[in-house]
């Protein structure tokens, strides 16, 4: 059975260009399903049933309607919400040469040189005076951010500074950005006390003319939003298993932050479903010992044009099934035990795994694996789905690979 179309992952991807976006599709795709929203500053309900929390660009949603006892354990899948990219700066219009631009500042590791020459959008959240907060989502072209022409560069390439080079043109005449944004949004500019708006590009997410590839924005990591979301909707119900989704926001800066993976969210949501299923904090800790988190994020696939940058023992192959991350030096929170979880589960959907190590001369990036790991105390297995042109403004995946994707984490979520 076909829990997750890639086609379905292509329109995830345009419904949330923001971390706050990715929120709302998860949460509507939730609800539909009967899950309940609960506010963490509110007594949660003693009942068992499919709940969820939002905590700005993160959200967690769990089932406790398997036959459970309050130290019985959790299995958890995580990933992040957010993408490398351009964001509006605080003060950010300028007038140069006559042209209206808007200040940008790149967020996270964004490969610079392909935000150049793209239609973008401006998406994101408004914090407005009577408290509440509004999404904002500008759907056409923008900002442009141009290249150098190449006749006026002497060795035909020019290395991007961030502060000057990554500018966005939005006018031929001198304005303020946020008047269009407050437009948009259907609200007075005066309301708008706090924003984080942040660029996207407008060209929509594709699938190639024979259907085998997915061009789309954001694959790292919406994909793992995407897949987790189906897979916990397709999860069973396993005696003595609570099945969790935790998506963090500020992966891509560290997690370092109230909703980050590094945060305590996780571990207070997890203790408060123990505890309103009238466990004690020692049936927490049992609970916590037993559990097991796949923590999703993407894969690097190998790249046909640059096979020698890859771990000559571990290519990987786009289309080639879900993906089990490992390094030594633990950028990748995976051990043998986790190891073994993973396997089992992708023995159980039926779908091939593939292991993936990176060179040792190269720096590996990281996850919210080890993170997490630290701040819960649970085994974590770093797990994702093999893609290229990772942190680019425009990434591609197999559409073969996001089903078996999210059929692995709906077997981790529900073990036989």
């Amino acid at each position: 059975m076909t829990i997750a179309p890639a086609a379905d992952l292509c329109d995830f991807i345009d419904r949330s260009p923001t971390p706050f976006h990715v929120c709302r599709t998860v949460a509507a795709e939730l609800t539909g399903a009967g899950y309940e929203e609960l506010r963490e500053a509110e007594a949660w309900p003693q009942r068992p049933g499919r709940f969820f929390v939002v905590r700005g660009g993160s959200l967690v949603a769990w089932s406790t309607e398997g036959e459970t006892s309050p130290a019985d354990a959790f299995r958890v899948v995580g990933g992040h919400t957010d993408s490398p990219n351009l964001r509006v700066k605080q003060h950010h219009d300028l007038v140069q040469e006559g042209l209206g631009v808007v200040a940008l500042h790149p967020y996270g590791g964004a490969w610079l040189n392909s935000w150049l020459d793209r239609d973008l959008g401006i998406a994101g959240r408004l914090a407005l005076r009577d408290g509440g907060e509004r999404l904002v989502h500008i759907e056409e072209p923008v900002l442009r951010v141009p290249q150098l022409a190449i006749h006026l560069s002497a060795e035909r390439k020019i290395d991007l500074d961030p502060q000057r080079h990554l500018n966005g043109i939005w006018s031929t005449s001198p304005g303020t950005f946020l008047d269009l944004v407050a437009d948009r949004a259907q609200v007075s500019r005066d309301d708008i006390l706090g924003f984080e708006l942040m660029t996207h590009d407008t060209a929509p997410s594709r699938l190639t003319v024979n259907g085998e590839l997915v061009s789309a924005p954001r694959l790292d990591n919406q994909t793992t939003c995407f897949a987790g979301t189906r897979a916990l909707l397709a999860a069973k119900p396993v005696t003595g298993v609570r099945p969790v989704l935790a998506l963090f926001d500020h992966e891509e800066v560290g997690s370092t932050s109230e909703r980050g993976a590094q945060s305590d969210l996780l571990i207070t949501v997890l203790e408060r479903i123990v505890l309103a299923a009238g466990g004690s904090r020692d049936d927490f800790h049992r609970a916590i010992a037993a559990s097991v988190c796949a923590s999703g994020d993407m894969a690097h696939a190998t790249h046909p044009s640059h096979a020698e940058r890859h771990e000559p023992l571990h290519h990987i192959e786009i289309g080639g099934g879900p993906v089990l991350k490992v390094h030594p030096n633990l950028r990748y929170a995976t051990d043998a035990v986790g190891t073994a979880h993973f396997a089992r589960a992708c023995e159980q959907a039926g779908v091939p795994l593939q292991r993936y190590e990176h060179r040792a001369d190269l720096p590996c990036g990281s996850t919210i694996g080890p993170l997490s790991a630290a701040r819960t105390g649970m085994l974590t297995v770093d797990v994702g789905a093999p893609q290229l042109a990772m942190h680019s403004a425009r990434e591609v995946m197999g559409a073969a690979d996001v089903d078996p994707y999210a059929a692995s984490l709906a077997a981790f979520l529900s073990p036989a």
